[in-house]
């Protein structure tokens, strides 16, 4: 019987021989079976690498991804047969695509490096953004208008504490606070301190000296890239059989766009190394790293949900609350200090959401430009919260989130983690009354994790991170050129129109486990910690079909032929 702490050892072909055996050993002949003398050659057995995953073990994608297949005619083709793997000592798939990602990073930063550019005034460097060019030139950021608000530049100010006053005289005067959950508002008052030193070095010539805005850019986009290599170094980790899967993160097109867009990535890393955690049973840890992922931005806190159904029904519900109330406690821990002090400040992220009006990339948006509609609420007031729209955005929610605990339950094969999460957080998207176009990041590793088919998730992330230009040119407005709202939210049906169909396509992998690329065996889960072929204790009574066995499926037809 293997012992938890014993590594997996897949299963090999009788023929096959375990590479640790003979590692370095000489051998002088081949003995005889009737015991005669052997042979008088001798062969040195190479050296192999046997920490690293045997052949019997690899998912290449150029054997089963037509656009790895078409991509991989640039560098010779696909893998042969007779390809020896894991030899490399230095450029090892993780570095490969870490390098992949630095160098999309950089290409980020140069979209966004417009944006701070300054030409000089009598007052010193100034932001260049006239005549919009935070829009023309598809620049635009959070990160350098939040410099200058009131609770982060001014000397003393800490956020949730101090306030500053939108809109003053007007009717729509609003007292404000630190919008953004409690360890990015810190991130960003942790940056904003950083900037002071640099311009404080800069006046005495130790540094160069610019606007401060730019310096606080460039710091934060510093971390925020660290932060989108630890999500895709936890992602390659996660992805182990099919470790290419995750250069779809590395290059993902929405990582181009929205990378230093906002804070996002800061909410991914914790995410994807909560996931990591859980992947590898550290359940604790997976919780805290979840707990303050929910701290920085909402969404990791609704992959607790599916890691609860899925242990309900395998039976390790013990498991699932030990995750649920490390995360509560990590979320708690971050949270209370400031609850206490700053209450009103703290109360501002919940505050400031729900007034917020349906944002221009929702579907209720859809509905009210196309329709003529005037929304759930009619129109708004100054100040006026949209109450009737937070509650049908809050229960239709409710309703997805159910749909899916009920497919969980009721699947012929329990669902893979992954593919759970990626639908709880798409359905969170969907029914939502704001979809900022960095909320997309979230479901950069998930649908790698959940549907690693290359060519839609590539087409998925082509599309969406397209969408950042008629949104730029909607905001410039048709006074100045800019496009027309129709043109925008055409676009917007199609993002999501493509999400729903990946959310399908899940949906039928789950009813339908032999089309699973990711499944080793009808109950395996590589992301699934506790819950990797374990067998169901609870199940819905719902009548299911038979399912086959996914280790049964006919191996891909692949042409070696000049390989």
């Amino acid at each position: 019987m293997r012992t938890v702490s014993e590594p997996e050892q897949p299963e090999r072909a009788g023929n096959e021989r375990d590479p640790a055996e003979g590692v370095g050993e000489e051998r002088h002949g081949t003995p005889d079976p009737g015991g005669a003398e052997p042979v008088a050659t001798t062969e040195r057995v190479a050296r192999v690498d046997s920490a690293s995953l045997d052949r019997t073990q690899r998912v290449p994608p150029t054997w089963t991804e037509p656009l790895a297949i078409k991509l991989s005619n640039l560098f010779g083709g696909r893998l042969g047969v007779h390809a020896q793997v894991g030899r490399q000592w230095f450029w090892t798939p993780l570095r490969v695509i870490l390098l992949l990602a630095v160098l999309l990073l950089a290409a980020s930063w140069l979209l966004k490096a417009p944006c701070a550019q300054t030409y000089e005034t009598t007052d010193g460097p100034r932001l260049d953004w006239r005549d919009n060019r935070q829009y023309v030139a598809l620049c635009y950021t959070d990160l350098i208008p939040r410099y200058g608000a009131g609770d982060l530049a001014p000397d003393g100010a800490f956020p949730y504490k101090t306030s500053w006053v939108d809109d003053p005289g007007t009717p729509h005067e609003q007292v404000r606070y630190m919008m953004y959950p409690v360890l990015t508002g810190l991130f960003q008052w942790a940056n904003a301190k950083l900037t002071d030193g640099w311009m404080t070095l800069a006046a005495h010539g130790v540094l160069p000296a610019t606007a401060e805005s730019a310096v606080y850019f460039e710091i934060s986009a510093f971390w925020l890239a660290t932060a989108w290599l630890v999500t895709v170094w936890a992602l390659y980790r996660l992805c182990r059989f099919r470790a290419w899967d995750a250069a779809l993160a590395a290059t993902a097109p929405l990582a181009f766009v929205h990378a230093f867009t906002n804070f996002d990535a800061l909410a991914t890393a914790l995410a994807t190394t909560g996931l990591l955690a859980w992947a590898r049973k550290r359940v604790t840890l997976a919780g805290v790293l979840l707990g303050l992922g929910a701290a920085t931005k909402l969404y990791p806190l609704l992959l607790i949900g599916p890691i609860l159904v899925l242990c309900l029904r395998s039976g390790r519900v013990r498991e699932g609350l030990r995750a649920l109330l490390a995360m509560l406690s990590a979320w708690l821990v971050v949270n209370l200090p400031i609850m206490i002090m700053f209450p009103r400040g703290w109360w501002e992220f919940f505050r400031f959401n729900s007034a917020r009006p349906a944002d221009p990339d929702s579907l209720y948006n859809v509905v009210m430009h196309f329709g003529d509609w005037a929304g759930f609420d009619g129109p708004l007031g100054p100040n006026e919260t949209p109450s009737v729209l937070n509650a049908v955005s809050f229960v239709l929610l409710l309703l997805g989130c159910a749909a899916i605990g009920v497919l969980a339950l009721s699947a012929p094969v329990r669902p893979r983690l992954a593919q759970l999460c990626f639908l709880v957080v798409a359905v969170f998207l969907l029914t939502n009354k704001v979809w900022s176009p960095q909320y997309s990041l979230w479901l950069v590793p998930l649908a790698v994790l959940a549907i690693p088919r290359w060519r839609l998730l590539a087409t998925w992330m082509l599309l969406d991170a397209a969408l950042w230009a008629p949104r730029m040119y909607y905001f410039l407005g048709t006074s100045n050129n800019g496009l027309p709202e129709d043109w925008f939210l055409g676009a917007v049906v199609v993002r999501d129109a493509v999400v729903v169909l990946i959310c399908v396509l899940i949906v039928r992998e789950i009813l339908r486990p032999e089309l699973d690329r990711v499944r080793r065996a009808p109950h395996s889960d590589p992301h699934g910690g506790f819950l990797d072929n374990k067998p169901d204790r609870f199940v819905l009574p719902i009548r299911r079909r038979r399912v086959g066995n996914p280790a049964r499926r006919p191996p891909v037809a692949v042409n070696f032929r000049g390989t």
